[in-house]
């Protein structure tokens, strides 16, 4: 017997926003026995700015979790917590590793009520961390979206943010039409199935766009050296000053240093989602693709040591499950194999793989823009430095490759990511139906009268990206890290 459709309200997760919450995440925790922490977060970019947070946060009494009530409040204090326990390790002159029982106590109860690390994710600083300006206008748009939380109080941050909620937002209607395409193809329903994928297309055609709104108000200036330094966790952050990661002090004296990822993309569901329904396999970095070139409706393999399974450590509890279950079911691929006669059905699936291969090469050029440009400015600039001046500089994941050995720029996930990147986007197009998609998506030889190969970023045989534009002719190579990681 075949196991059952997941059902979205046994994972929390919204017909309408996907997953995000159905209800407007909380501005501050009702019970005024949470108004220290609230206080802290009102101020939060004052007390940052005049170097006075860790002192107030040493102070501040520990405040009992049992007070709270509802799933709302605990993302709410989940989300606080984790801002105060970054702004606690990066925002002084050298980061802290150990974090004050103050906000370590709470913020373990809050993680491990929610299935989550003890870390900001991508859940606590974009899925719980918005408002929309007028609640009787849609959330999908940047138009209508502001943010609770941040740490700069840039409007940069703020858009940084807003981005992947409004994507978040706009994705969410697919998770119960592409549900309810695993259905039809169980039945056999291929026009269900072809007009489902038809509009899987046109959405992510539409997220892609979204994306590419972030240069209208993210400056990479002001993310690289001044948003991007608070994302960062305690993985592989010893050049940066963490050497052993980050201790959360619960007063036992017997808690060890941990190294958790920091806020990083492919912490999102609906990116997996994605991938899961349209039977894209994704490799651990760097394994090779094998030499069959023939379709097979196969099962998306599992490797342990795989980057984005990791991530799914860092997504809530309900969600990873419910992309464990829509792995049990997931079928779309092989009903296309299955029906490869019927050129719709073929040519709305393998659009389906485009648009989200396009995506993911949007999400490469910025990589480009934001880090790869800005840590070579960095460095161009340190070799100017005095020593002494060096020395003086405030030490953080934007300027710690100017000291050590190390060569590969990490991203605030702690790990370089260009590889896994290209890799990611070369493998989204691998499932294709189609001779003419395959070669097109894969970029193999053009040997098919009028059939192009996809370009990627002017990327050269030898791995590397040339990019032409205002910075002059650069290349990247793989050993550079990324912005966020879808």
């Amino acid at each position: 017997m075949l196991p059952p459709l997941p059902r979205l309200s046994d994972y929390g997760i919204s017909p309408q926003n996907g997953f995000l919450p159905a209800e407007i995440p909380l501005e501050v925790l009702p019970d005024s026995y949470y108004q220290p922490w609230e206080t802290i977060v009102r101020n939060f970019q004052s007390l940052i700015l005049s170097k006075r947070l860790r002192r107030i946060v040493d102070a501040l009494p520990i405040l009992s979790t049992d007070l709270l009530l509802t799933e709302a409040e605990w993302r709410r204090a989940y989300s606080v917590l984790g801002f105060l326990a970054h702004a606690y390790v990066w925002g002084g002159d050298r980061p802290a590793d150990i974090v004050p029982p103050s906000v370590s106590i709470p913020f373990l109860e809050t993680c491990r009520h929610l299935e989550l690390p003890s870390v900001a994710t991508y859940a606590g600083v974009c899925l719980w961390n918005w408002r929309p300006m007028f609640t009787d206008e849609p959330i999908d748009t940047l138009d209508n979206l502001s943010t609770l939380l941040t740490f700069t109080g840039a409007l940069d941050e703020s858009w940084f943010y807003l981005i992947s909620v409004a994507i978040e937002a706009r994705a969410g209607p697919i998770v119960p039409m592409m549900i309810d395409a695993i259905g039809a193809a169980r039945r056999g329903d291929s026009n269900t199935v072809i007009n489902c994928l038809r509009s899987f297309a046109e959405r992510l055609d539409e997220l892609g766009s979204l994306l590419e709104r972030m240069y209208e108000s993210c400056d990479p200036h002001v993310f690289y050296h001044r948003i991007r330094p608070f994302l960062a966790g305690g993985k592989n952050m010893a050049d940066a000053g963490l050497p052993n990661g980050v201790k959360f002090d619960d007063g036992t004296g017997n808690q060890p240093y941990v190294q958790f990822a920091g806020g990083s993309n492919a912490q999102s569901s609906v990116i997996q989602f994605f991938d899961i329904v349209l039977g894209v396999e994704h490799r651990p970095t760097g394994e090779k693709r094998s030499n069959s070139s023939v379709p097979e409706a196969s099962p998306v393999s599992s490797p342990s040591h795989n980057f984005i399974l990791e991530m799914r450590k860092y997504m809530p509890g309900p969600h990873r499950r419910f992309l464990e279950h829509v792995e049990s079911v997931a079928n779309i691929r092989d009903y296309v194999v299955a029906n490869r006669n019927n050129r719709a059905l073929v040519t709305a699936f393998d659009a389906c793989l485009a648009m989200l291969r396009a995506f993911r090469d949007k999400h490469i050029q910025m990589v480009s823009r934001y880090i790869i440009i800005k840590s070579r400015e960095t460095r161009s600039q340190s070799r100017s430095l005095s020593p002494k001046q060096a020395s003086a500089q405030r030490v953080n994941i934007a300027n710690s490759l100017q000291r050590g050995d190390s060569k590969k720029l990490r991203g605030t996930g702690g790990t370089a990511l260009i590889p896994f990147l290209k890799q990611a986007r070369d493998e989204t197009g691998e499932p294709a139906i189609d001779a003419w998609a395959r070669r097109l998506l894969n970029n193999g030889p053009a040997d098919i009268d009028g059939v192009a190969r996809l370009g990627k970023i002017g990327e050269h045989t030898n791995g590397e990206m040339e990019i032409v534009g205002l910075a002059g002719t650069w290349s990247v190579d793989d050993s550079e890290g990324g912005i966020c990681h879808w």
